[in-house]
């Protein structure tokens, strides 16, 4: 996270971070780089990134996760934008991801929009329990630059990733009436074929290849997570 926050410095007039009351060092990371730093029990994702945004004072609000980092060229575009009489209401801004320490350029990692960049006042968040996303009233636009996003370490914090993911989304899924089927098993090679072949994930190597199983995996282990009651 503090890598984060240092590529933040360039752009914010203020940095807010919003702690569940982790066992980390988030606290201490956040108060040296001079973040405010408020606390809030997580209930889930949406609610969490809302709670945060109420916190802002700001005109403009960027939103930003711990594994992420503002480029110098974005920092200078997005000063850039926010300075204009006629700028858009919010704007998406393109991801470009390392994973396992590689940069992944295919397997549809290049083609990844965030809507990240608002207008305080237009801006809210979606009440989605996982996946949530920005939300802005007014008009949209796309940024040049790209937010690096730095993904996964290891398989380890892959995998405990997914986990915890696919628990919250099963459990969602159960509610709305969601069962497992024995076709959920397709996902799989569908899956792997959209990434490495049709995506050309391939060309990314082998963290191309090891990013297209686990991508599989994941879409399968939400569904197999319903056969009787496990995410419990």
């Amino acid at each position: 996270m503090g890598a984060c926050l240092e590529s933040l410095k360039p752009i914010a007039d203020e940095t807010i971070v919003l702690d569940d009351g982790s066992a980390d060092e988030t606290a201490e990371i956040a108060r040296n780089a001079g973040a405010r730093l408020s606390y809030r029990d997580f209930d889930n994702f949406g609610a969490q990134k809302q709670a945060a945004l109420d916190l802002a004072t700001g005109d403009w609000v960027l939103s930003i996760d711990a594994d992420e980092r503002i480029t110098p060229e974005l920092a200078d575009e997005i000063l850039a934008v926010t300075r204009e009489s006629t700028a858009a209401d919010g704007y998406w801004i393109r991801r470009r991801l390392t994973y396992l320490g590689r940069p992944l350029r295919f397997g549809g990692t290049g083609s990844d929009w965030v809507l990240r960049l608002a207008r305080r006042h237009t801006a809210t968040f979606s009440a989605k329990v996982i996946h949530e996303s920005m939300l802005v009233r007014g008009r949209t636009a796309r940024l040049g630059s790209a937010l690096d996003h730095i993904k996964y370490a290891s398989l380890t914090e892959h995998m405990a990733t997914i986990d915890r993911y696919t628990q919250i989304i099963a459990g969602e899924k159960r509610l709305s009436g969601a069962r497992f089927h024995m076709w959920h098993l397709l996902r799989i090679p569908a899956e792997i074929w959209k990434r490495l072949v049709f995506q050309g994930g391939f060309l990314d190597g082998r963290a191309g290849v090891i990013h297209a199983g686990m991508a599989a995996f994941y879409g399968f282990l939400k569904h197999a997570k319903l056969y009787r009651g496990e995410d419990r």
